[in-house]
């Protein structure tokens, strides 16, 4: 520095003890004053003793003074000494350039930046100080935006980790909004749906974040005017100022809403409100706000696929567990994948103990192999059913259905159908004795017609006639349990439960059986009290019951014994005990006596004729009259079926 130059500061501080008085510049140095006044700068001509001596016309505009009111001020009074807003620089030129901060006439202030030299006389002395302020508003306002931004983008950086970070999104978004209220230095930060449903859109608010020690509002009183212009355009910035008509400190709110994308097709928004200052935002940092929303709407959107999919999960789960079938998830190589199976399934084990095995480790390769298919061997190509297979450690009859997921995985569904395999069996079985029970009369009616053609005399034309109708009677009997069977089935048979006397109905019964036991020798013992004895039922339905269990019971007693029917009155119901003293029925027999097709290994080896289908009519019809069959038999000594039917209370 030059030894006759004296610092800015340094003379700052002398002056105030040794003021010397101020040299004016020459008036009538035209040149100077013309570029003085014209210059684009704002010029101050300051005196040694720190007062303003003048200023030109953009320096006065500036201010918003008179220079003679100006003229003659303290700089103190009109530049802040001690609130710099900048760093103060000395150049080698005897200059220095400095931040600072001034106060116009009406109080206001705003940033400069001041450039001050000290301009010498002949002599080398000093004789005045030029201060040069250049207005730095905008380029504060912009430096301000820009750490703004870069508040914003450190929040979003760090919203981003912590959002990525946590399996639970939905606990983290208030984090995050009270992260960018602070960057963004607002009030109120918030995220909200704007619902169509209605006639009238309303605001469903999702996520909030006040500032403490704002002032509250109701944010759906300030949006409710503009929803309209919102939707008109969904996916622009939108901003505006409202006024609360509610008792609030501050009843002016400044908003900005951001669109937020990525959300499932709902038109959810991005919120910022003020009640202090009006939200102004440049293009670039409307834009670091508008991808602050976006991250938050892929957020939602993640944490929504993820329930969706938690969702999906269990109801698939619960589904699976619910089904009666065993399923087996495996790959190409035969490794269990998933093993899923109701508890009560034959089959059930854990899945942690299945999953990671092979599949031929557990069951014979044979039969994984059968279940797999041929064509499934170098890739799941299609679906393969395997029907009717045994495993060595199960009784059960079980099929196989697999469905290829994709090339190297499919889905096996094992179900049990040993009652169908039963049920199948049954019905092979009936039908290879219903053939037989209407081939044989059949067979015997043609030959009686045969022989009835051919002649003979009276009393073998008469016994020819009789074995005819006989079984010609033998097929419709057989014929009509079929029918009543399958009306019974299909619920086109109804039954009506009016009250009846029972004795009658026992007694048609008894009249239609009697020539059947006749043929025996067989007698038939009612035994019931006159006047008593009123049920719930209906009259055809207990026909066929009671002409079936008589009928049976003819069928299996032996030649002149006798058939007991008894009829008790017993607390609300109606029992009617039929015994007999015929063949009896085996112990292993009697679970299974009243099933469709069902007949007893000692009748069909005593060679008694039947279908198998009478006792399954008797239960369906009387379980549908509201009452119940019992049967209790002893081999070779007879058996009793009870019947409980309701008691009618009305006596009439």
């Amino acid at each position: 520095m030059h030894e006759k130059t004296i610092p800015l500061q340094k003379f700052v501080i002398e002056s105030s003890a040794s003021v010397k008085e101020s040299i004016q510049p020459e008036s009538d140095d035209l040149h100077y004053r013309a570029l003085f006044d014209q210059t684009g700068e704002c010029v101050f001509i300051i005196g040694l003793d720190l007062c303003y001596l003048a200023a030109n016309q953009q320096a006065l505009n500036l201010l918003g003074y008179e220079e003679h009111e100006l003229i003659g001020r303290l700089v103190m009074e009109i530049m802040s000494q001690d609130e710099r807003v900048g760093t103060v620089t000395i150049n080698g030129d005897n200059s220095s350039l400095s931040e600072r901060m001034l106060k116009r006439k009406d109080g206001t202030t705003l940033p400069v930046e001041v450039s001050t030299s000290i301009v010498y006389d002949e002599r080398n002395h000093p004789a005045y100080i030029q201060s040069i302020a250049r207005d730095i508003t905008e380029r504060k306002q912009a430096e301000q935006a820009l750490k703004r931004q870069t508040r914003i983008l450190s929040v979003i950086s760090d919203a981003t980790a912590r959002l990525l970070q946590t399996s639970n999104i939905e606990t983290k978004i208030p984090g995050v909004l009270e992260s960018l209220g602070e960057a963004t230095e607002v009030s109120c930060c918030a995220i909200f749906e704007i619902t169509t449903f209605s006639s009238d859109p309303h605001v469903n608010i999702q996520y909030r974040w006040n500032r403490p020690g704002s002032s509250d509002f109701d944010m759906s009183v300030v949006l409710a005017p503009f929803l309209p212009l919102i939707l008109i355009s969904p996916n622009d910035f939108f901003s505006s100022v409202t006024t609360c008509d509610h008792d609030f400190l501050f009843t002016d709110v400044s908003f900005a809403i951001m669109p937020i994308q990525g959300t499932l097709g709902s038109r959810s928004y991005l919120g910022l409100f003020d009640c202090r200052k009006t939200l102004s935002w440049i293009p670039a940092a409307r834009d670091v706000i508008q991808t602050a929303a976006n991250l938050l709407g892929s957020a939602l959107q993640r944490n929504r696929y993820e329930e969706t999919i938690r969702l999906n999960e269990a109801r698939n789960r619960t589904l699976l567990e619910t089904l009666p079938d065993l399923l087996i998830r495996i790959d190409l190589d035969g490794n269990i994948l998933d093993y899923s199976a109701n508890s009560d399934h034959p089959l059930y084990i854990d899945r942690d103990v299945m999953s990671g095995r092979k599949l031929s480790a557990v069951w014979p390769s044979e039969l994984v192999e059968k279940i797999v298919g041929q064509a499934n061997t170098n890739g799941f190509a299609k679906s393969h059913w395997l029907e009717g297979f045994r495993l060595p450690y199960s009784k059960a009859v079980y099929e196989s259905r697999l469905h290829p997921i994709n090339s190297k995985e499919a889905l096996i569904l094992i179900r049990d159908v040993t009652e169908q395999e039963k049920l199948n069996e049954l019905k092979s079985d009936f039908i290879n004795r219903a053939s037989h029970e209407l081939r044989t009369p059949l067979t015997s009616a043609i030959l009686m017609t045969e022989l009835i053609q051919s002649g003979g005399t009276a009393e073998e034309l008469q016994e020819y006639w009789q074995i005819l109708n006989s079984e010609l009677n033998r097929q419709k009997i057989l014929i009509e349990r079929l029918l009543i069977a399958g009306r019974l089935e299909s619920g086109m048979m109804r039954l009506d439960r009016i009250p009846l006397d029972l004795i009658p109905v026992l007694e048609e019964s008894i009249r239609a059986v009697k020539p059947i036991a006749s043929k025996k020798n067989i007698s038939i013992n009612l035994m019931a009290e006159p006047g008593l004895s009123r049920i719930v039922g209906d009259k055809s339905g207990l026909q066929q019951v009671f002409i079936n269990l008589v009928n049976n019971a003819a069928k299996f007693s032996v030649e002149g014994s006798a058939i007991d029917i008894d009829v008790q009155d017993v607390d609300e119901d109606v029992l009617v005990t039929i015994s007999d003293h015929g063949l009896g029925i085996p112990t292993e027999a009697l679970p299974h006596l009243f099933e469709r097709f069902y007949r007893a290994r000692n009748v069909t080896i005593a060679e008694i004729p039947g279908s198998g289908i009478g006792l399954y009519i008797v239960k369906t019809i009387v379980e549908e009259l509201g009452g119940s069959i019992e049967v209790d038999s002893v081999i070779n000594q007879g058996t009793k079926f009870i019947v409980r039917l309701t008691r009618s209370q009305s006596s009439h």
